[in-house]
């Protein structure tokens, strides 16, 4: 049994009103495993045995709810209360209820239930208890699934037969992966066998609900704990094939790449060890993607994968387009995977003012991430090894704050706009204007003028010249 003090009095106050209407009223799933592992929580279901409707406007009328939402197929309200303290709740209010499934979907058929009906139709036994809110034992938990004992086990097990409760649902398996993710526990042994035996079946779910959890894993703490789950389950195969297809050591004459595949969930892991940002998380993902399509074996040079690079970025393309992923970082998501090797032969030769500029410009405000992932990408166990691409890393560094500094590449901005080159030679835009552009461009980068606004605009007037004399001289 809880204390009182452990949960808001807001809480205790619908308790009463549902003692009020005579129906019994319980806190249900997430909040409740959460309380019972003193972790915050302000998404609050709240489960009642009879009408859950009236009750909800009741709830929202007396208690000063707002932001009232109805979902009458399912029985269901969602609404905001702010406790004492001025602390915002995000409530739903439900009807106990039961499932069944149609075999080719994960929407529910569902009707009126009891308390133990509605708990077994939960994922896991960590969601499946229940807090009494009513007076009349307030406090206890309703434990039916031994859910407590997992969690202080951390485990993760499902209240039924676990190919019945993935079928049912085939969402709840990528649901297994964050939670063992995001809680780090183990999972059950024949739970994870179901998994592997239902992973084709996560097909019919879609795409923004299976990239919703996917993308939960992916802002974790060590996001590796829930990759090697998809991977080992098959799971993976199913939601973004490219990735599983980095699996695996191929030999050839004995000699033998490493396993990129978990090479990469080690990258990951190191990059959110120093960043939240998601976008660079999944780039960290994505910065090998296409070394399996790359892979060629030469006598004498051994395993190469020439050009991954370039091909990478069309193969994040097709992923975002694949999960459905918003389109607005995709760019920068495939800046990270162009330019990842770029930094690397910077860091093991003497390093031209020229070849940093270009590095600045061409990664621009994100250069800071794109060295993060530089870095995050040394995963050998060698640790000499490791201390000398540091060493190298930390030259760069280095070499880019003096050129920054000297010449203010660290913000790069070309001194001269499309617009402005249109505007000196009274030309509408086109080819011509971008290959002036590039060359001014490149001209400054590579030192053979300095970055000044006139230096520029001059410049152009000669490219602009020799282009034309060119052009005269061709019959």
């Amino acid at each position: 049994m809880f204390e009182h003090a452990a949960i808001p009095d807001i809480l205790y106050r619908i308790g009463d009103l549902a003692d009020h209407e005579g129906l019994p009223c319980y806190l249900v799933g997430g909040y409740v495993r959460d309380l019972c592992m003193q972790r915050p929580c302000t998404d609050i279901d709240i489960m009642v045995i009879g009408e859950p409707v009236a009750f909800a406007r009741m709830v929202t009328d007396r208690l000063g709810g707002r932001n009232f939402v109805l979902f009458e197929r399912f029985r269901t309200a969602q609404l905001e209360l702010s406790g004492d303290d001025g602390v915002a709740f995000k409530l739903e209010i439900v009807g106990a209820r039961k499932e069944s499934y149609n075999p080719e979907s994960r929407k529910p058929i569902t009707s009126i239930g009891t308390l133990e009906d509605d708990l077994s139709r939960r994922d896991f036994t960590i969601n499946a208890l229940a807090l009494r809110l009513n007076r009349d034992g307030r406090g206890e938990i309703v434990d039916l699934y031994e859910g407590e004992r997992h969690i202080s086990e951390g485990l993760l097990k499902t209240p039924l037969d676990p190919e019945k409760t993935f079928s049912d649902d085939p969402l709840r398996m990528m649901r297994a992966a964050r939670f063992a993710c995001q809680l780090e526990f183990r999972l059950d042994p024949e739970t994870l066998e179901a998994m592997k035996a239902m992973h084709e079946r996560v097909q019919i779910v879609s795409k923004e609900r299976t990239s919703h959890e996917f993308l939960k894993i992916m802002q974790c703490r060590r996001p590796s704990i829930g990759l090697e789950i998809l991977h080992s389950t098959g799971l993976l195969k199913e939601i973004i094939p490219e990735l599983d297809a980095m699996a695996g050591i191929e030999q050839v004459d004995g000699l033998g790449h490493k396993d990129t595949l978990y090479h990469t969930f080690q990258v990951v892991d190191n990059i959110s060890q120093h960043s939240d940002k998601l976008w660079l998380r999944v780039s960290a993902l994505f910065h090998d993607i296409a070394k399996p399509v790359t892979k060629r074996f030469s006598n004498g040079t051994g395993w190469t994968f020439h050009g991954h690079e370039a091909v990478g970025v069309k193969v994040v393309a097709r992923i975002f387009k694949s999960m459905k992923w918003p389109l607005e970082p995709m760019e920068y998501v495939q800046k990270m995977v162009r330019l990842h090797h770029r930094p690397i032969p910077l860091s093991k030769e003497e390093i031209s003012d020229s070849a940093i500029r270009r590095l600045m410009f061409e990664a621009g405000p994100d250069l800071e991430d794109l060295m993060n992932l530089c870095r995050a990408d040394v995963t050998s166990k060698n640790p000499r090894k490791v201390q000398r691409i540091m060493t190298n890393f930390n030259n760069v560094e280095e070499k880019i704050a003096e050129v920054g500094e000297k010449d203010l590449l660290a913000r790069w901005r070309p001194p001269v706009s499309g617009h402005d080159i249109m505007q000196l030679l009274q030309l509408t835009e086109g080819r011509l204007i971008g290959i002036i552009k590039s060359r001014m461009e490149n001209a400054i980068i590579d030192g053979r003028i300095p970055y000044d606004r006139q230096a520029a605009l001059d410049y152009v007037m000669e490219v602009y010249r020799e282009l034309r004399e060119e052009a005269d001289k061709k019959p």
